[in-house]
């Protein structure tokens, strides 16, 4: 084993890992004061705030397999005593910063076109030109920044394979879903051509089809799948409306099932059968996000019943007395930040994660505030960004879930809490 540092050197870190995935596998031993994601050679620096953290880190990981979204990843110290400004900024790549990044999406599932991209690109600064073409590599995107500065904080903040391209200056000749020049919006359209760029191969015809209802959606989804959704969702469903069956009766209520099932996306109404009183209706947003719920929540526990979950014949729910409209709720989790909340979604674990907590909780008074919901292995309370957040660990599952429905937007000390699954194993 190298010589024990502060900065930890893991392996196999795919692209559809996304940097605070490593952040919670690495937050309990300490504080984390620099990551750098090498996204060339699937590979991070992580760097502790003490070597004392890092050892812990690697010594707990020795005898447990770390894994994040099902791939194992493999953990040593760096030959990096610390990380320097160069290795931040340059992402150990050896490529001088530009204002133009060339983009890879290695397993395209849906169109990406230049309005998906301008989406997910633009909140990092003024984007001038975007030219998207076909290569053996997969899709590519060319995306020219007005400054340098905005091309480097969209390559460090975006979960994508990004590198900066050696070219100096975009050539656009036609503005369609394949190239744009936003500082010129005369130029014709055209029908079919070849990229503006020498070089870089066809352009590719990537207009909207049918059968894609998630593409107002789209920018988010790119932004948090890097093109590749986990195994067993295409991507391609358009019903809205999902069954959930085998309910507890006697303890769930529409608000409940809006705290579980705003995990995977916005809610626009519930309703409980009346007449099946084990059965309710949930509308999703779209159809991506009610995939997305029948994939992870098929099968859940929850107060002692084994969920069925399953899309419906009905393409949405009616308003009425018996229907709770959720549409303009400021709880829906997915007005904001939409892409690290698709990267979070799970199936329910043992493990919560609780965020908006008060400046002064202690974790006596996060356990006083859960434990009625089942035996509280561990917990641990931690800063990011300044606010107090926190880990709990259940006993299993069921009781997690519990704590999520039934204390998700309660109020703790002043403070309404957000609940959500931890894709962490142990504290």
């Amino acid at each position: 084993m190298a010589e024990p540092s502060k900065v930890i050197h893991v392996r196999n870190v795919g692209h559809e890992i996304a940097e605070n995935d490593l952040l919670q596998l690495f937050q309990p031993f300490g504080v984390i004061t620099k990551l750098v994601m090498l996204r060339a050679k699937n590979q991070a620096l992580l760097q502790m705030q003490d070597i004392t953290s890092a050892v812990n880190a690697l010594q707990f990981y020795s005898n447990v397999q770390p894994s994040i979204r099902g791939r194992n990843v493999y953990v040593q110290f760096s030959s990096h005593q610390e990380l320097t400004v160069i290795d931040q900024n340059s992402q150990a790549r050896g490529d001088e910063p530009n204002r133009v990044l060339l983009v890879t999406v290695h397993h395209m599932l849906y169109p990406i076109t230049v309005e998906v991209l301008h989406q997910v690109f633009s909140p990092h600064g003024f984007v001038e030109k975007i030219v998207t073409f076909q290569k053996s590599a997969g899709f590519q995107a060319l995306i020219q920044y007005q400054l340098q500065q905005s091309a480097i904080l969209a390559r460090n903040s975006l979960q994508l394979d990004i590198q900066f391209s050696n070219l100096d200056e975009l050539q656009v000749n036609y503005n369609n879903e394949r190239s744009r020049d936003f500082t010129n919006p005369s130029l014709p359209s055209e029908q079919k051509g070849k990229s503006s760029q020498p070089g870089y191969g066809d352009a590719g015809m990537y207009a909207h089809p049918v059968g894609y209802p998630q593409m107002g959606n789209a920018a988010a989804i790119a932004a948090a799948f890097g093109g590749v959704l986990p195994p067993g969702l295409s991507g391609t469903n358009d019903r809205c409306t999902v069954l959930v069956s085998n309910l507890n009766p006697d303890r769930i209520d529409e608000d409940k099932l809006f705290n579980l099932f705003s995990i995977y996306g916005n809610i626009i109404r519930i309703k409980l059968l009346r007449n099946k009183p084990d059965h309710a209706l949930v509308q999703m947003g779209d159809g991506f996000q009610a995939e997305l719920v029948v994939h992870f929540l098929k099968g859940a526990m929850l107060f002692g019943k084994r969920l069925e979950v399953n899309f419906s014949k009905h393409v949405n729910i009616t308003t009425g007395s018996d229907t709770h409209d959720y549409s303009n709720s400021n709880l829906n989790r997915f007005n904001r930040n939409a892409a690290k909340n698709y990267r979070y979604c799970c199936s329910p674990t043992k493990m919560i994660h609780i965020s908006t907590l008060p400046q002064d909780v202690t974790e006596e008074e996060i356990a006083s505030h859960l434990e009625e919901h089942g035996t509280i292995v561990g917990t641990k309370l931690f800063e990011m960004n300044g606010k107090k957040q926190s880990l709990v660990l259940y006993e299993n599952e069921e009781q997690a879930t519990e704590a999520l429905v039934c204390k998700h937007a309660t109020s703790l000390g002043g403070s309404t809490i957000r609940i959500s699954f931890s894709q962490l194993q142990t504290i």
